[in-house]
């Protein structure tokens, strides 16, 4: 198998909303044998590097099939040129990515071979055999196992925002400390609300026998599995890795910051040693989306606006409730000149999410914290350090 994929440092953001200051790389192989097989392509935007790469994997061979195990376009620009340059060649997909060509670039395959679960193809020494990954994180999504080496080529899953700055292999080290938040936003603002689906691939992922994730971003895994299927079932079935607190705020003036921030320096002082803090107002809502996924307990931090809720919070609690963040603990933060109805929008919003339990009674601010609410704030604090018991 040959790596044809590519690095990404020059896009900003991601799927034209996510912020990608690490860039992104774009993963393809090649799998060379009797037969020869194209495994999925990548962006326009690293289009030259990849004909590149593709060129010199294929060595003036023509392949025999392509395989299109996801069709959004970050994966698939380069299908309709693939299949022009070499007519002959069999594309291997499921019955509706095969309908998404047509959908995305007016392309109708010559030669095609639907797949659907179970299915086989034999390369030679090779045989893959495929697995349907039905939205994780889209519904034509199908997985290849390589019996021959135990290769999963696993689209979406395990992949990670950030590009690989040379480094196409996982080490557990150095990707917790470089690499586990990229992979944690990536996962929870991308496939995160399809949880129940990741674990039924886990499940399939289980009863085979694994050696190497093969993932459409990010870095390949051939060690330490284990470590990133941990981190998976935390995340597809939505409890918290840490016990801990992400403190994020909006704030117009600096009162309902400054307030968040005591906060946050009285559970330092009282032992909480995982405590997060988020400006809104400057950090864009994916963060906070990842964080409520990491840490067990939530404080929110608002102020009234237009007789209802301060718009960069109301758009972090709706990012959170679509990518269905729920069991978690929760504590709020209010403030209003003459009405804190941030509160009771705060309040809805989150009781619509399953499972999500206030920890404390909310703090109000009227305009500015005053001296004498600071054991109303240290009582808040007691009462999320008793909640991470």
């Amino acid at each position: 198998m040959v790596w044809i994929g590519a690095d990404d440092r020059s896009m900003p953001i991601f799927e034209g909303m996510f912020p990608i200051p690490n860039g992104v790389s774009y993963n393809s192989y090649v799998i060379r044998d009797e037969k020869i097989i194209i495994m999925d392509t990548c962006d326009v935007s690293v289009a030259p590097q990849y004909w590149e790469n593709l060129m010199a994997a294929l060595d003036g061979r023509s392949p025999d099939y392509f395989f299109v195990g996801h069709m959004e376009p970050d994966h698939g620009a380069q299908i309709k040129r693939i299949v022009d340059t070499y007519p002959d060649v069999v594309v291997v997909a499921s019955p509706r990515a095969i309908e998404m060509m047509n959908d995305f670039y007016g392309l109708v395959p010559k030669n095609t071979m639907p797949i659907s679960e179970g299915d086989t193809l034999s390369l030679g020494k090779h045989t893959l055999t495929f697995v349907q990954a039905m939205m994780v994180h889209w519904p034509e999504v199908m997985f290849a196992y390589d019996s021959y080496d135990g290769t999963l080529y696993c689209e979406d899953a395990f992949g990670s925002f950030g590009a690989s700055d040379g480094q196409l292999f996982a080490d557990r080290e150095t990707f917790d400390r470089k690499y586990l938040d990229d992979a944690r936003r990536y996962y929870t603002n991308i496939v995160g609300k399809y949880g129940k689906h990741v674990q039924k691939v886990l499940s399939k992922a289980g009863g085979i026998k694994i050696s190497r994730f093969c993932p459409l971003h990010g870095q390949v895994w051939d060690k330490d599995l284990d470590y990133i299927l941990d981190k998976y079932q935390h995340w597809s079935t939505y409890e918290p890795e840490v016990k801990g607190v992400v403190v994020a705020y909006a704030s117009m003036y600096g009162n309902t910051e400054a307030a968040a921030n005591l906060l946050a320096q009285k559970l330092n002082e009282k032992g909480v040693k995982d405590v997060s803090v988020i400006n809104l107002m400057m950090t864009h809502a994916s963060y906070l989306v990842a964080d409520a996924f990491k840490y067990s307990n939530l404080v929110l931090a608002a102020p009234t606006y237009n007789n209802g809720l301060q718009p960069m919070m109301r758009t972090a609690i709706e990012d959170m409730a679509s990518m269905a963040v729920q069991k978690r603990k929760f504590s709020l933060i209010a403030n209003g000149s003459w009405s804190a109805a941030s509160e009771k929008v705060m309040k809805d919003m989150l009781s619509e999410m399953e499972d999500m339990t206030q920890v404390g009674e909310t703090f109000i601010i009227r305009s500015s914290m005053k001296p004498e609410q600071s054991a109303d704030l240290d009582a808040l604090a007691d009462a999320i350090v008793k909640s991470l018991e």
